[in-house]
């Protein structure tokens, strides 16, 4: 039975995302999910087409409104993964050492036994004999033996039951197929119709490739924010290029795993969030975290190590894929993940005070951004309140960790949605407009009183722009006590010009 109350704000920083399915398409599951502590659904378009898509999205959006919950959607692009093709009779048995050929032919005929089509004609070009070639994420190994274009013969290294369009990647990376499918284009146009939230680029090999979806986004006016998903040996090459070309990195860690060798993934997976801090990027860990509990209803014990790792080394978010899309317990997994990052996170609370943004201050935000934490760090505050319009400031407080929560006070519910990924941020809607920022100031402070998560007493940081209504304009902190009837009390103000 799930505990009908929603986490209080605060009490969780890192983020929950869950993947949607067949087992989240219950509206009473979704709403369920909501209220155990989803923060942020993801779409893969790999599965599916754009109707269901579209009835997906007025689900989440509808559930979302029931629980009074800023749920964020995050649309996966399917992206160039390469699969084989289909057998005349669904699968085969493939033998260590048997020969299996692999066709680069588009008109090949279904497969057999002997070999199978590929969806990707130029394999035969970026392959030489003694490449390894891992079929259903690893499960399967074929050398390359020889190559007679368009046929790539091979030996079964590792044999078992290969089936119909499973995934093939190349140990140690290489391959040339570009960051963005033709499929991928008609889906960055339902992106921008649907204004979903955060758009996942999948195989992205360089900055270029972000910069390529941009543009499509641009050409349908979205401003969903972009995550590149880091699961090729390239992408680890050109991983300070590709954070500066996005808003969020998600460690993939299936095919990445696959293409480096499951002995190197730890390390790249730490590698991959450091790098993340060190951009003042978000990062999304992913990826068979909660795999046990496709069907069983509490985790192993490796995974909560898992999850809990993830949480320290500082990941904005953790997501669960399959746990949550086709899983017998959907819900009871989103409350253990809940649980998991909550009792990591009490381990951080001793940690050093925040270090400085990676960052030349050349926005004004940053700066007091920067300022309110180190701020926060020195003098005892119960929370920091952020009046955004668009979120940057909220975001540039993220940032730099602390164990203070922030809250996000904006009028726009896109800004509100996307501020569902930054870690230890909450989003909270404000919608008292005009020039007269005490009475901003005050219903933002109203409905964090009636939340809870401040009290009379208490001292709170705000941050906060002189001029509503434009963005990035956030130009002031106030250090502001609240007194026994509820009224903000300015002690200090610092403005900046």
């Amino acid at each position: 039975m799930v505990n009908k109350t929603s986490p209080q704000p605060g009490k969780r920083r890192t983020k929950i995302v869950a993947t949607l399915g067949p087992a989240t398409d219950d509206p009473r599951v979704l709403r369920d999910m909501f209220i155990a502590g989803v923060d942020v659904v993801r779409i893969n378009f790999s599965h599916g087409g754009h109707d269901q898509v579209r009835k997906r999205v007025s689900l989440v959006r509808d559930a979302a409104a029931r629980v009074q919950r800023e749920i964020a959607i995050l649309a996966d692009l399917r992206g160039p993964k390469i699969r084989i093709e289909y057998f005349e009779h669904g699968r085969v048995e493939l033998e260590p050492g048997q020969n299996f050929n692999l066709n680069c032919d588009p008109a090949a005929a279904a497969g057999n036994q002997h070999q199978v089509g590929i969806t990707y004609d130029d394999l035969a070009d970026d392959v030489v004999v003694g490449d390894r070639l891992l079929l259903d994420d690893g499960m399967l190994v074929l050398e390359v033996t020889a190559i007679s274009k368009p046929v790539i013969e091979c030996t079964v290294i590792t044999g078992g039951i290969l089936s119909d369009r499973k995934g093939i990647n190349k140990q140690g990376g290489g391959l040339s197929v570009p960051g963005l499918a033709d499929h991928d284009l008609a889906d960055i146009r339902l992106v921008a119709e649907l204004e979903l939230d955060f758009l996942a680029v999948s195989f992205p090999r360089h900055a270029e490739d972000m910069h390529a979806a941009r543009a499509e986004l641009d050409i349908y006016g979205s401003d969903a924010q972009l995550i590149a998903k880091i699961e090729r040996t390239e992408a680890i090459t050109h991983l300070g290029e590709i954070s500066d070309a996005c808003d969020a990195l998600l460690v993939a860690r299936g095919d990445l795993g696959v293409e480096i060798g499951d002995a190197e993934l730890p390390a790249i997976q730490k590698l991959i969030i450091k790098t993340g801090l060190e951009h003042n990027r978000a990062v999304i860990t992913a990826t068979q975290m909660m795999q046990s509990m496709i069907t069983n209803p509490l985790p192993t014990r490796a995974e909560v190590l898992d999850v809990a790792n993830a949480v320290l080394d500082g990941t904005d978010a953790v997501m669960l894929s399959a746990e949550t899309a086709v899983g017998d317990h959907p819900v009871k997994v989103i409350e253990a993940m809940h649980r998991i990052c909550v009792g990591a996170e009490r381990h951080q609370d001793n940690a050093p005070p925040p270090k400085a943004l990676n960052v030349r201050f050349e926005r004004i935000d940053q700066a007091i951004a920067m300022a309110a934490m180190f701020t926060a760090a020195h003098v005892p505050v119960t929370a920091i309140v952020a009046l955004t319009e668009s979120g940057s400031t909220a975001k540039w407080l993220s940032r730099v960790r602390s164990n203070v929560p922030i809250y996000a006070a904006s009028p726009l519910a896109s800004s509100r949605r996307r501020i569902a990924l930054y870690r230890n941020v909450f989003a909270v809607a404000n919608t008292e407009l005009g020039d007269d920022m005490n009475r901003i100031v005050q219903q933002a402070l109203d409905t964090l009183l009636q939340k809870g998560c401040i009290g009379s007493g208490d001292r709170v940081l705000v941050t906060l722009g002189d001029r509503p209504g434009l963005r990035g304009g956030t130009n002031c902190m106030k250090l502001i006590q609240i007194s026994a009837d509820g009224e903000a009390d300015t002690q200090t103000e610092l403005l900046y010009q």
